[in-house]
């Protein structure tokens, strides 16, 4: 096996392209959630491929050197498709907000190496969402972090961001 497929911590330590019913339906209630509470000044797209590669990201031991491609992105300025192009497969532009939904096969370590990463490309904050656990993990710089808890807490607060987010409406 390659080392982007060994096992850690019960996970595949890269994508998961199966993905899963609880990964499909938080990712899909965050989007709405989001486009609701933060629309007025953020523009959304999920599944965008980023494209990387005028960078070195390989300490990351990430899966892709040309593409990485966030569950969620947020953009104050929305990327702009060319005139006479019908559309882009992988954008440049980075966004200002990277989100992860961790997959029940998928390691939490290669999410946060991940989140490494997307701060080395300039995006200004990143989230990791764990359904199972019903946790997010808002990271402001790649060791700063807060952890928000649907037991404990009401709001998931980004800072950098500028916007909160009802966390019950997340994962019910």
């Amino acid at each position: 096996m390659s080392d982007s497929y060994e096992v850690e911590n019960n996970g595949i330590d890269g994508e998961d392209p199966m993905g899963s019913l609880n990964h499909s339906r938080v990712q899909f209630k965050l989007g709405s959630l989001l486009d609701r509470c933060a629309g007025n000044k953020l523009h959304f797209a999920t599944e965008l491929s980023l494209d990387i590669s005028q960078y070195d990201l390989s300490e990351y031991r990430l899966d892709g050197k040309y593409e990485i491609k966030p569950d969620i992105c947020a953009y104050i300025h929305f990327p702009v498709i060319p005139d006479k192009v019908d559309d882009l497969v992988t954008v440049s532009q980075m966004p200002d907000l990277a989100i992860e939904v961790l997959s029940p096969r998928q390691s939490i370590g290669y999410l946060i190496r991940k989140t490494k990463a997307y701060f080395e490309l300039g995006i200004k904050s990143c989230w990791i969402v764990n359904p199972g656990m019903q946790t997010i993990t808002v990271y402001s710089h790649s060791n700063q972090r807060k952890s928000f808890d649907i037991e404990r807490d009401t709001e998931v607060i980004d800072e950098v961001m500028d916007f909160c987010l009802p966390i019950q409406d997340i994962f019910f």
